[in-house]
């Protein structure tokens, strides 16, 4: 051992930790992106799964430097080298450490990222969107999650980028929050077959998702399905809407239609924004297996959920000004200060938009909503 290594006890460690929580100066919500009230919460759910029992070699590393380790690994993006010289710990325990505990919390936190099963929880997530986008019942997006080439892996995930990666695509309600997330498809397979193979797109087929029956917009008769706002990565069905490709004349129907589902939709871009720079350990590219990187990233979405549905920990993590701030007509008022955070290299990247011609009935669903956006419009300029 070396010699930092050889006075390192469990009352060092566990002295080291409260001493910066004893700190009046809140050094340790910043450590963690979390209150010592949520700290506490998880550490005694986690503790039975991580604790491990001393050797007559050594003392083992107590569960709560191995949560404050993975934790302070999420936020900050520090390599193991880096976090072996903070907690005295070397970078091959580290290694091992890490993703036990993202296993124990997703274990623990898996209640917070839920599809709603039942018609009455869709239209709950409707009253969030209906002010925008009525019959919206949630925003979708899709990101590469990029690493460094896996061992043995060939071309499987090696994208249109040229880069390797993984897919992670997310559903999102209107409060920001994660309703579904699926991880791990390779990065070769394409940006619209990414939907196509997931979880939530064999629900939508199978009927499975409990979606309340179409019905019509305000002021018309014509039924429409309710459905996921996207963008141009994702094809035109009955239950996704996506914009009008190309440009279009100030005041156009098309154009009003963009703008509505853009309005709508920047939710899930203010989510991943977050979601990016709060756990800085999407700063760079991944240099661990996919499968680490699969696991790491579904427990920063479900931290993400847990934090912002908690009342001493939201103040922390989503301090006020995080969001984007609209006035009452919609209009952009204050950028989320997420987005001077964002760094150009972050191992987040968008989906590539690839044009796909959408089948009929998709296009009327379309065509109903630019219709009833544009003759909203044209009421509120009446004078």
């Amino acid at each position: 051992m070396t010699k930092i290594h050889r006075n390192r006890t469990s009352l060092t460690m566990e002295n080291q930790l409260m001493e910066l929580i004893a700190e009046p100066s809140g050094e340790f919500k910043k450590f963690t992106r979390m209150s010592l009230e949520d700290f506490e919460y998880l550490l005694n759910k986690v503790s039975p799964v991580i604790m491990k029992r001393d050797t007559q070699l050594r003392e083992a590393i107590p569960a709560r430097v191995r949560l404050a380790v993975t934790l302070r690994f999420l936020a900050s993006g520090d390599n193991y080298e880096s976090l072996h010289f903070l907690f005295k710990i070397s970078p091959q325990i580290i290694s091992k450490i890490i993703p036990e505990v993202c296993l124990a919390l997703n274990q623990v936190l898996k209640e917070e990222i839920k599809i709603p099963s039942t018609a009455e929880e869709w239209l709950d997530i409707e009253n969030g969107f209906a002010r925008k986008y009525p019959r919206a019942i949630g925003s979708i997006d899709g990101k590469h999650i990029t690493l460094e080439c896996p061992s043995n892996s060939g071309s499987e995930y090696y994208n249109y980028k040229k880069t390797f990666s993984i897919v992670l695509l997310a559903l999102v309600d209107s409060s920001y929050n994660f309703i579904f997330a699926d991880i791990g498809s390779q990065g070769r397979i394409s940006d619209g077959g990414v939907f196509r193979n997931s979880l939530l797109w064999q629900k939508i087929c199978t009927n499975a998702l409990n979606i309340p029956e179409p019905n019509p917009l305000p002021g018309s008769n014509v039924d429409v399905p309710y459905v996921f706002l996207g963008d141009g990565a994702f094809a035109l069905t009955d239950h996704v809407m996506k914009p009008y490709p190309g440009n279009h004349e100030y005041g156009s129907p098309k154009r009003i239609f963009n703008q509505a589902l853009s309005r709508a939709r920047v939710v899930v871009e203010n989510t991943f924004g977050i979601l990016v720079t709060k756990f800085r350990v999407f700063k760079k590219p991944f240099q661990l297996c996919p499968e680490k990187v699969s696991l790491i990233t579904m427990t920063c979405i479900l931290l993400h959920n847990y934090l912002r549905k908690s009342n001493t920990s939201l103040p922390i993590y989503t301090p006020p000004g995080t969001i984007d701030i609209y006035d009452n007509n919609d209009i952009l008022t204050h950028p989320g200060t997420w987005r001077q955070e964002l760094e150009s290299n972050s191992a987040v990247r968008d989906l590539l938009h690839v044009p796909r011609r959408p089948a009929s009935n998709a296009r009327e669903i379309r065509e109903e909503f630019t219709n009833y956006f544009f003759a909203l419009s044209q009421q509120q300029n009446l004078p």
